[in-house]
């Protein structure tokens, strides 16, 4: 058996939390150990975690004082460290990172471990994340070398490798981009399927969400040319050419706020490197 142990930050999920520690407890692999942090809420999240904690030996719960506020990109972070540093069993393989808004079959992570055993240099992996719009599933499209950051399996040497989680807004990506440089793969499970039932970037709004993601490119180290064509790409969804807009506007804010960025200049001219070549059309690890 493969041991893996799960994080997972939560503020004011009372509607969902529920549905996310079923899809583990119906696992035909189980966890170790499952950290379920508390952020702050201020709905019923506390109340339900603490009842699931109760009944079941691994799982363990963190409550954290609400801040008063939802904090983009640090805060989920800071969140799962708390939760991480509370981690007991140390002989873990495998850290997942999940957020406790999702449902999955029964032999998911049975199934996303399998891909680590075949794939001895995959460092980050997961499921494919679809949103339930107008009564069908809809896929949430990611380049090929992402992993969504709502359900992220980390292989330890890689953990160790990358130094762990970045704490601020683009996360997400600084992980897998230092994860490809340091000769890891990453990639999504397309035929594992999650449900997530809050639709990315809704807590915040859509063009709140549109300036974050301008501002983690930002702090992620972003050419301005591949940001530029991002944001060209972006004319043709919606909410069109206000998202676009959005985007640039939280890149530039970033700028002009001297927002500190990824202390790592190793990094930042490795994913320059190969956004530069996926703008001429060349092999990148976007593929």
């Amino acid at each position: 058996m493969t041991r893996y142990v799960i994080v997972t930050p939560a503020r004011d999920e009372a509607q969902h939390i529920g549905r996310t520690i079923e899809s583990v407890l119906g696992q035909s692999v189980l966890p170790t150990e499952w950290l379920i942090v508390d952020d702050g809420s201020i709905d019923r999240t506390g109340a339900i975690i603490d009842r699931y904690a109760d009944q079941v030996q691994w799982i363990r719960t963190v409550h954290r004082v609400n801040r008063g506020f939802r904090k983009a990109g640090g805060g989920v972070i800071e969140a799962f460290y708390n939760g991480y540093n509370s981690i007991r069993n140390d002989d873990w393989e495998f850290i997942v990172k999940l957020d406790g808004d999702l449902t999955f079959s029964p032999d998911y992570f049975e199934r996303c471990l399998a891909h680590f055993h075949k794939e001895p240099r995959l460092g980050i992996g997961g499921g494919e994340i679809y949103h339930e719009l107008d009564g069908q599933l809809k896929l949430e499209a990611n380049p090929s070398f992402h992993v969504r950051g709502a359900t992220k399996i980390y292989r330890r040497a890689c953990w160790e490798a990358i130094g762990g989680l970045y704490t601020a807004a683009g996360w997400d990506t600084i992980d897998e981009v230092k994860a490809n440089m340091l000769g890891w793969t990453t990639h999504s499970f397309p035929e594992l399927h999650l449900i997530h039932h809050r639709l990315t970037g809704s807590a915040d709004g859509l063009l709140r969400d549109r300036m974050k993601l301008g501002m983690a490119c930002y702090v992620s180290g972003y050419h301005p040319l591949f940001l530029a064509a991002k944001c060209l790409s972006r004319l043709a969804r919606k909410p069109y050419v206000v998202g676009a807009a959005a985007i640039a506007f939280g890149f530039l804010k970033g700028y002009l706020t001297h927002k500190p960025q990824v202390q790592d200049d190793r990094l930042i001219r490795y994913l320059r490197k190969q956004q530069l070549r996926r703008l001429c059309g060349l092999e990148t690890i976007w593929r």
